[in-house]
């Protein structure tokens, strides 16, 4: 049997990938691949980048090639529109109507809910940034495969301004917050979706170098005393990349077991892997 195959969707544009290039040495289609692999290493991994123009498949491979196709998150807002916006969820729809397995990140829930019919609004509670705090799992969420292994409430990195106003008919949501949903899993077309609102596949490197490059927006929002306090953040997380199990710093931001456990924060990826990309893989095989 050949090693399952995974389509990764870059939800962002050209310029915004430069710059996490820039901060981290690699941009969030990269980061996507890099955590799949470091599940999964056989895995053959493909990147798209629709924000910038038509997708570019390899030659000769379609969607029907594939075992698995995932999005990852965006500076992108589904409800300003526009060409970048509406490849990817044109793009969604093919994958649905495909029926491969499909998973998604913080932009990628919001951009398969908008295909399959839901909302996506600008959050009224604000922005939720750097972790996603006391995130609680549904009855359904508890008996979901995506989160077998994962406790009951957990804390995730995040960053994001928009949230889900309506999920698409007859999905069924499995985590929220205070914040508002943080996970679901529906049935559109052919296909099945599980997403969250955060980003399981984030390093602590990817939300520090995202407090810098947001800078003085995020003390203008509130999210930060003043630039001194968002910098302590940062180094904070850098710290936390370099000793994960720091525990100190754990407890200074109040990180539990899904933080400090790298295979439980990844847990969702790799319950998506085990549950949906293997087994299609091997039908196809």
């Amino acid at each position: 049997m050949n090693s399952a195959r995974v389509l990764i969707i870059d939800g962002n544009t050209a310029e915004i990938r430069a710059r996490q290039t820039a901060a981290v040495g690699y941009d969030s289609g990269i980061g996507y691949v890099n955590a799949l692999k470091r599940l999964e290493p056989a895995l053959r991994c493909d990147v798209v980048r629709p924000a910038d123009g038509a997708p570019e498949f390899p030659p000769g491979v379609g969607l029907a090639d594939y075992d698995g196709v995932t999005i990852t998150g965006s500076a992108l807002n589904i409800y300003n529109g526009g060409e970048a916006i509406t490849r990817q969820v044109d793009l969604a729809r093919a994958v649905f109507a495909a029926g491969v397995p499909f998973f998604g990140s913080c932009w990628g829930l919001q951009v398969a809910v908008t295909a399959a019919g839901g909302e996506v609004r600008a959050n009224p509670r604000g922005r939720e940034f750097g972790f996603g705090r006391r995130i609680t799992l549904t009855d359904a969420g508890r008996a979901h495969r995506l989160f077998a292994g994962k406790p009951a409430v957990f804390e995730a990195p995040t960053i994001h301004l928009d949230s889900i106003a309506t999920l698409p008919a007859g999905a069924v949501e499995l985590a929220r917050n205070d914040m508002g949903l943080q996970a679901a899993a529906f049935s559109h077309g052919r296909g099945t979706f599980w997403g969250v609102q955060y980003h399981p596949e984030y390093e602590y490197l990817d939300i520090a170098a995202a407090a810098e490059r947001y800078g003085a927006r995020l003390v203008t929002e509130g999210m930060f005393a003043d630039e001194a306090a968002l910098a302590s953040f940062a180094a904070d997380l850098r710290r936390l990349q370099a000793k994960p199990d720091d525990g100190p710093l754990l407890w200074r931001h109040g990180l539990g077991s899904a933080m400090s456990d790298a295979a439980l924060r990844l847990a969702e990826i790799r319950n998506w892997l085990d549950a949906e990309v293997l087994p299609h893989a091997s039908r196809h095989g």
